[in-house]
């Protein structure tokens, strides 16, 4: 059997590929979808806030052209300086996209039952508290 790392890695690089074609009829790919969501979350969202809340997955610049690509694309506008909200057109369009997801997550989540799912998500959640969180003797990392 290969270690989780492995396959954290294969499953990540799966999902980035499938979704990025799945999104790719919308002019969005996998972070341009997580982005506009974040924003469609947080009423209040700004551009520290988006990067803060997808760090974990993708570079600042990364982010940063992601952004830019969404206010170019109309997706997302500035109501104020680093503030960012979503278009009516954008929330329109984030409509039917979420159409084309929910069959996204129907395909990659076939044969796995809802309890599998929970516990592998779960079993994640507490690898990474394990290795983020404070330990005994020892400062928090970030």
């Amino acid at each position: 059997m290969k270690p989780i790392g492995y396959w954290l890695n294969r499953t990540d690089q799966a999902l980035t590929a499938s979704m990025d074609a799945a999104l790719a009829e919308f002019g969005l790919t996998r972070l341009g979808w997580q982005v506009v969501n974040a924003v469609k979350d947080d009423p209040r969202a700004t551009d520290a806030t988006v990067l803060t809340d997808l760090a974990a997955g993708d570079d600042p610049a990364v982010l940063t052209s992601t952004v830019a690509s969404l206010l170019t694309g109309g997706w997302v506008t500035r109501p104020q300086p680093d503030r960012l909200a979503l278009t009516d057109g954008g929330r329109a369009r984030l409509t039917e996209v979420a159409r084309g997801m929910a069959d996204f997550r129907e395909l990659s989540a076939q044969g796995i039952t809802r309890e599998e799912y929970v516990t592998a998500v779960s079993v994640l959640e507490r690898m990474t508290r394990n290795l983020t969180g404070p330990r005994e003797g020892s400062a928090a990392r970030p």
